[in-house]
């Protein structure tokens, strides 16, 4: 697969970091708080990847407005409790990313965090200088939406056939499948690997850094 991606746009919590258990806890924390019922884990991460907004309404479907409004509140007051550090990677992930900017390759961020999250958690890894650009779901459209892989593109200048989406849910494939671009998947995230095999990834990985070696070849 050496050479023929330009543009390389990660997915964050799954993908990048090991966040998925905490965002479940702060999910299902949420609904406990609001009166919405406790979700099942499954279900929890089912929404992982969908803003903050389109999680909440998919999760709790009999939530008035008023009430969603309290669960986005709940669920990030009890996600942003939690201080993120560059431990949070998986392993190999920050050397990984550092020897693809060196080796030429534009990366991007493509998210369903808010700005101010990723923003916070950018920070926190050290890591808001290896990407070009980055996407939040709270300044375009939610995943499944191929429009932050389009503006991407155009920011980058990189064609569709040179650009290649790395996520780990379903979310993220299908949003590549929008794009008509390539994806790979890791199954360390939301969704297991032969959930992430319907959306047809090029390749499908137990762990991100793997994604190193593969380029290399």
């Amino acid at each position: 697969m050496n050479n023929r991606f330009d543009l390389i746009i990660f997915d964050w919590d799954g993908t990048l970091v090991d966040s998925i258990d905490w965002i479940v806890n702060c999910l299902q924390a949420a609904g406990d708080q609001c009166g919405c019922g406790i979700p099942e884990p499954q279900a929890a991460k089912d929404v992982i990847g969908l803003s903050i907004s389109n999680a909440c309404a998919t999760l709790f479907p009999e939530a008035d407005q008023a009430t969603l409004t309290r669960l986005i509140g709940c669920y990030q007051q009890a996600y942003l409790s939690r201080q993120l550090g560059r431990e949070d990677l998986f392993p190999g992930v920050y050397a990984m990313l550092v020897e693809l900017k060196q080796a030429g390759y534009q990366l991007a961020v493509a998210t369903g965090k808010t700005r101010t999250g990723l923003q916070q958690a950018l920070k926190a890894t050290d890591t808001e200088e290896l990407f070009c650009i980055t996407r939040c779901s709270d300044e375009t459209a939610s995943k499944p939406d191929p429009r932050m892989l389009h503006e991407i593109m155009r920011h980058t200048n990189a064609a569709n056939e040179r650009s290649l989406m790395i996520g780990d849910s379903s979310h993220d494939l299908q949003m590549a499948i929008n794009a008509q671009i390539s994806s790979i998947a890791v199954s360390c995230g939301a969704h297991p690997e032969h959930t992430l095999k319907h959306y047809r990834p090029l390749l499908c990985l137990q762990q991100p850094a793997e994604l190193l070696n593969i380029i290399r070849g």
